[in-house]
């Protein structure tokens, strides 16, 4: 698979048709589950379920965490639209067939995209379980040409250039930390940095990726955000924080210990996300296709 794709819009236009079809109702609000975090599907009410393969251009979740699963259905009244799991660049796709069920989910009417993933903790003052929403990003393999708006633009779908000094909408970052404040939890905020993966970081790496400003690093989200601010969509992301990097006292990172953090976290994610949504109208129109505050 060629590592600069470039999917022609019919294959978005086909999929969205396909969904369009099976849909009980037309989605304003996706929802993507990172690492370990595929439990927070079972909330969803009503549901209706496929595979990615089932999808047309639908890339394969082929990660250990990721059941790679669309889930149509309702949560806290809201009709929404679920990726439980993700595909990775690091699995071989292209930074476009990892974003097709972002664009596709614009194609359908999402107006706001929760985005969640599981990274490792950078900021000293983190702890594994605490929750950090994401106020910016730093997207090394973007910065590196490995952008998801590479090629030609589909003006309808959204400008040239973005503008993404507000990705991260402001009214729904206060909303989380509002509802994190009411219920106790552990929540920062903070800078997110990408990396390609699969290959955890080194420990100079992460001396690196704390001088630069990051708090948090992971692989993942970022392509997913920049698509999703192309197309219009309000966003909100949150890290679990599943370990904490310490590059003078270095304990190497395992995938395990991030499913494992998943278990404290996904009830954490849960409560923050449903009490985000249980403030947010639920008439068509509403503050779901806000610009951001």
């Amino acid at each position: 698979m060629h590592v600069h794709e470039v999917i022609p819009r019919s294959e978005y236009e086909a999929a969205a048709a396909w969904l369009r079809e099976r849909l009980p109702s037309r989605p304003r609000l996706g929802l993507v589950l990172g690492s370990g975090l595929a439990a927070l599907a079972e909330a969803v009410e009503e549901a209706a379920i496929w595979s990615f393969p089932e999808i047309p251009g639908f890339p394969a979740a082929t990660v250990e965490g990721h059941p790679g699963r669309v889930i149509a259905g309702r949560l806290e009244g809201h009709p929404v639209l679920v990726l439980q799991g993700r595909a990775h660049f690091y699995e071989g796709y292209s930074v476009q067939r990892i974003t097709f069920p972002i664009r596709v989910m614009q194609l359908l009417g999402v107006r706001m995209l929760i985005l969640t993933n599981a990274a490792g903790g950078l900021n000293p003052a983190f702890r594994p379980g605490d929750v950090m929403i994401v106020r910016d990003h730093i997207g090394l393999p973007g910065m590196a040409g490995m952008n998801p708006l590479r090629g030609p633009n589909e003006a309808d779908w959204g400008p040239r250039f973005p503008e993404l000094s507000r990705a991260y909408d402001p009214a729904l970052r206060a909303l989380a930390r509002e509802v994190g404040e009411a219920e106790g939890l552990p929540v920062h905020e903070g800078v997110y940095v990408m990396l390609a993966g699969p290959s955890f970081e080194t420990p100079a790496e992460v001396r690196f990726l704390r001088m630069i400003g990051a708090d948090a690093v992971g692989m993942s989200t970022v392509p997913e955000v920049i698509v999703a601010c192309h197309g219009g969509m309000r966003v909100l992301a949150l890290s679990g924080i599943s370990n904490v990097l310490n590059p003078e006292a270095f304990e190497p990172p395992t995938h395990e210990e991030v499913l494992q953090a998943g278990r404290v976290l996904a009830p954490r994610l849960l409560t923050l996300i449903r009490g985000v949504l249980r403030r947010l109208p639920h008439e068509a129109g509403s503050e779901l296709s806000k610009p951001h505050a």
